[in-house]
């Protein structure tokens, strides 16, 4: 009688799509709203004054500079902590139980950040970067379990998943703004915290139309096929070339390490090891179809860690400029800082079913709309937003203070671009990667976020001696053209995949 009455919610069907679906949209609703609610605060927090003389209380009073470099370090963990949480789903957990641990390591982590100790902000922060690292790259594959190979739904499942997580960050970036204005920052990071709790209890609600994704795999006894990280290193000292790659690459970290601090000597060190484990794996697939599909997919997350170091100028940079360079009176009431990154999810949720029924269209009529084509396209749309920003500086320039409307214009086209890029990323990624490392490639492409949100950082941080203009101008230049060459090099990538997305109907 259980197995008939877990049929039944497995078959269960909303709007179109798996009832899973639905929970796993609101699980990562809730945990966008904790993550964006703070991501919106945090570069303000650390610049705001230690003497509290405003009504949101004392902040770290940190210079720019200084915060946009942890804004930089902070968010690039919070992804890049995707890796390990992949291999700990693949190998210890399975990705429903990772999911599960990563939300109470979360619940905990927004709750420390409630108190006003210097322990606790650098404690909180820690427990949201190991959350995050469990919680954002495991759901993710569930989504993509939620359909069989060749579903054409799943496109639009992910873009849906997509919806989820704006509309926490637009609640979160709405909501949190009028909570620090009212009862200062520490209410706002508490407040996070909630909405995380909240998740967690959909979540756990939820299982029953969950049962048939993310459990851990059992390996069969037959230890030739079987997926384990300490062979794949262990066969590196086999391995001649690899082995040489691998060893300048070391040998480049330390002395990064040496020149710019140990902080970059880590990541470069940690890049090191994934370089490996990405050459290993690369060597460990057996058909040329699998090692095609597999290059294709690394040479994607050029584009991802571009995109995102652009991208989230949105949560530094931007944020700066927005408090202190532009006009922000509408109607003779000041709107506060943080809800102008409401922007980007409100446009989300506005044109993400619109923007995935055009692509999806398009691929019914057997036009161009491959994933390589549309994160191209993405990456020039977004870029182009950067253009409004380079009118805004110039305004700034001649007036000493822009207008909104560049702000509005920017994040109109960053999220159309947006749209064409990140959900169907992750969508490309369930559909090329390995089965037995799909949460480590989910893994690895989170870690490429967080690259890019370090790029953003250095990139924020520039705009110290360099000025907003040039950044604006260097960054729309760069993207463009990066865009460009991907859209050069579609034919030859796509025929590299081998038909993975041909069949989708």
């Amino acid at each position: 009688m259980s197995t008939t009455t877990t049929d039944a919610h497995l078959n269960k069907n909303l709007f179109g799509h798996p009832i899973g679906l639905f929970i796993l949209f609101l699980t990562e609703m809730w945990e966008r709203f904790s993550y964006y609610g703070m991501r919106a605060l945090l570069v303000l927090y650390m610049t705001s004054s230690t003497l509290g003389d405003d009504a949101r209380g004392a902040g770290l009073g940190w210079t720019s500079q200084e915060a946009l470099a942890l804004y930089g370090w902070y968010t690039m963990l919070v992804y890049v902590m995707s890796i390990p949480g992949g291999m700990i789903a693949d190998k210890l957990l399975g990705q429903k139980k990772a999911v599960l641990l990563g939300a109470i390591i979360l619940c905990i982590g927004h709750g420390v950040l409630v108190l006003t100790d210097t322990w606790a902000f650098y404690t909180g922060l820690g427990l949201v970067i190991l959350g995050v690292g469990l919680l954002k790259p495991n759901i993710s594959t569930m989504v993509g379990g939620l359909y069989p190979q060749g579903d054409i739904r799943r496109d639009k499942g992910f873009s849906i998943f997509y919806i989820g997580i704006n509309t926490g960050s637009l609640l979160a970036t709405l909501v949190i703004g009028f909570v620090v204005v009212e009862w200062g920052w520490h209410a706002g990071f508490g407040l996070a915290g909630i909405a995380m709790l909240l998740g967690l209890v959909v979540y756990i609600w939820g299982q029953k139309y969950l049962t048939h994704v993310g459990n851990l795999e059992v390996q069969e006894v037959n230890k030739v096929d079987e997926s384990s990280y300490g062979r794949l290193f262990g066969d590196l000292l086999k391995s001649k070339t690899q082995l040489l790659f691998t060893v300048v690459l070391f040998a480049l970290s330390l002395f990064g390490w040496y020149n710019l601090g140990w902080a970059f000597g880590l990541l470069f060190l940690f890049l090191t090891i994934i370089v490996a484990l990405m050459m290993m794996i690369y060597k460990e697939l057996s058909s040329q179809q699998d090692k095609d599909r597999f290059v294709v997919l690394l040479l994607s997350f050029i584009m991802v860690i571009i995109f995102w170091g652009a991208f989230e100028q949105a949560g530094g940079l931007m944020n700066l400029y927005t408090d202190a360079k532009t006009d922000r009176m509408l109607f003779g009431w000041q709107v506060p800082t943080v809800m102008f990154q409401s922007l980007n999810a409100g446009f989300i949720i506005l044109f993400a079913t619109g923007v995935a029924g055009f692509w999806a269209k398009r691929k019914l009529k057997g036009k161009e709309a491959s994933s390589i084509f549309k994160m191209a396209i993405g990456i020039i749309i977004m870029g182009f937003g950067f253009l409004f920003m380079v009118f805004a500086a110039m305004e700034f320039e001649k007036s000493g203070s822009s207008s909104m409307i560049w702000l509005v214009m920017a994040y109109l086209f960053h999220t159309i671009g947006e749209l064409c890029l990140s959900p169907v990323a992750l969508s490309f990624i369930t559909k090329l990667s390995p089965v037995k490392y799909a949460s480590l490639m989910m893994g690895v492409y989170f870690a490429a976020t967080g690259l890019g949100n370090k790029v953003a950082g250095i990139i924020g941080e520039s705009a110290s001696d360099l000025g907003e203009y040039s950044v604006f101008l260097g960054i729309l230049i760069f993207t463009v053209i990066i865009g460009g060459i991907f859209m050069v090099l579609l034919k030859p990538l796509n025929r590299l995949t081998h038909g993975a997305e041909d069949n989708e109907k």
